[in-house]
């Protein structure tokens, strides 16, 4: 997968460990379709190197001196018309930065243990306006508040279709899988998405999931 014209998803790796850094550029540079376009060693210099080099992904680690990948994550987002997507990528499951990263806008997370042909792919998933959800994970990462229903939820009251949807995407589901799941047209589905993360104040489906979890509309074990 590459660009919508063909040209790589550009990429830009922050971590403050040498090694971990230069091994993942060196690794991801050899992926198809992905184009490493610089390093940075803490959260000062991804925001930097991000502003400068306008890369399409940056791949952030969450514990980094001077700016950790949290206040680095939200400063880019924030910061810029058209900010680059944000892949945490962490050494732990149960890392309580990852969530807060979610929480800041980072469209998802992966594993430095994963191959790289699955950090890559995570890569481009994000580069083309997708998510990276892992529900099993996040059931464990995040401890629900002992609320259950849309009123625990921030904003604004969802309705009962905009509940169901949000449970779904709780489950990792695609647009085309939800709509397949409740029986309606896929434009339907990302009418009821948009209209999702406007109430809740969520930056990206990610977030929203997050939000889902942390209010208790979505509590550990639930499968759809």
């Amino acid at each position: 997968m590459t660009g919508t014209d063909g040209t790589p998803v550009t990429l830009l790796i922050a971590d403050d460990d040498e090694v971990t850094r230069s091994g993942l550029r060196t690794l991801l540079a050899a992926q198809p379709g992905l184009a490493v376009v610089g390093e940075a060693a803490d959260g000062v210099e991804a925001v930097e190197q991000a502003r400068r080099l306008c890369p399409d992904v940056v791949l952030m680690d969450v514990r980094m001196p001077r700016r950790n990948g949290i206040e680095a994550t939200r400063l880019l987002l924030a910061g810029s018309a058209e900010p680059p997507k944000v892949v945490v990528i962490t050494t732990f499951e149960n890392d309580d930065y990852v969530t807060a990263a979610l929480s800041a806008g980072a469209s998802g997370f992966v594993l430095k243990r994963l191959p790289v042909r699955q950090i890559a792919q995570a890569v481009r998933v994000v580069a083309a306006g997708e998510a990276i959800l892992f529900p099993t994970t996040l059931r464990r990462m995040i401890a629900p508040r002992p609320l259950h229903s849309a009123e625990a939820l921030p904003r604004a009251a969802l309705t009962g279709r905009e509940e169901e949807v949000l449970r779904l995407m709780a489950t990792g589901l695609s647009n085309p899988e939800i709509a397949e799941s409740l029986t309606v047209s896929l434009e339907t589905v990302k009418t009821h998405v948009g209209n999702v993360l406007t109430k809740l104040g969520a930056q990206n489906r990610t977030h929203a999931v997050v939000i889902a979890y942390e209010s208790g509309l979505v509590v550990p074990g639930f499968a759809g």
